[in-house]
């Protein structure tokens, strides 16, 4: 059971914010992803081989949020970005044609970040975002979030991140997504 978010800023929904073993941990990582996202059985078998194949890539890292019981209540995960990644490959012409294509080097990408809806807006995504990319050498970060006025892009603009190209489609994706890019470090809360 997950408990009743708190108030307390260094403890976000009154959760401790750590290291997470998302390779070891990715079903039930995947659960959280597909109670915030909406995702059916069949995206979660396909999104465990794809983040378990990031982990295994240069620099990737992961970020739990904890109940005191260790149950997850949100994760994100990224790594610096690599042209060569299909991620990379897909945003490309979208950048080019917006004049952002340089956003592509020296970027950290935000490649998920999921919080249980239990635990969102109080801070848990803002948390999470924020100790991840504060341990980046990279000088900025990227993201592709779902092209809607949402409260992740509501976090994201917040943090910092614009638009660097929207209406961009995936070829999986039903709904255009938004790559947006912040310089690093992100403010601070």
């Amino acid at each position: 059971m997950l408990p009743t978010p708190g108030v307390d800023p260094d403890r976000p929904a009154g959760l401790r914010i750590g290291p997470f073993d998302l390779a070891a941990r990715v079903d039930e990582a995947l659960r959280v992803q597909a109670v915030a996202f909406g995702l059916s059985e069949e995206e979660v078998g396909i999104r465990r081989y794809i983040v378990q194949r990031h982990m295994t890539c240069r620099g990737a890292r992961a970020l739990g949020a904890f109940a005191e019981d260790g149950v997850l209540a949100g994760f994100v995960y990224g790594m610096p970005n690599d042209r060569a990644h299909w991620w990379s490959t897909i945003v490309e012409p979208y950048l080019r044609a917006a004049g952002h294509e340089h956003w592509l080097d020296d970027s950290f990408v935000i490649t998920e970040l999921h919080v249980h809806p239990g635990f969102q807006g109080h801070g848990v995504g803002r948390a999470l975002i924020t100790r991840l990319t504060d341990a980046a050498a990279e000088p900025r970060s990227i993201l592709s979030a779902i092209d809607t006025d949402s409260p992740a892009r509501g976090l994201y603009r917040a943090l910092g991140y614009t638009d660097l190209a929207r209406r961009v489609h995936f070829p999986s994706a039903s709904l255009p997504y938004a790559v947006m890019g912040a310089p690093l470090p992100l403010p601070p809360r």
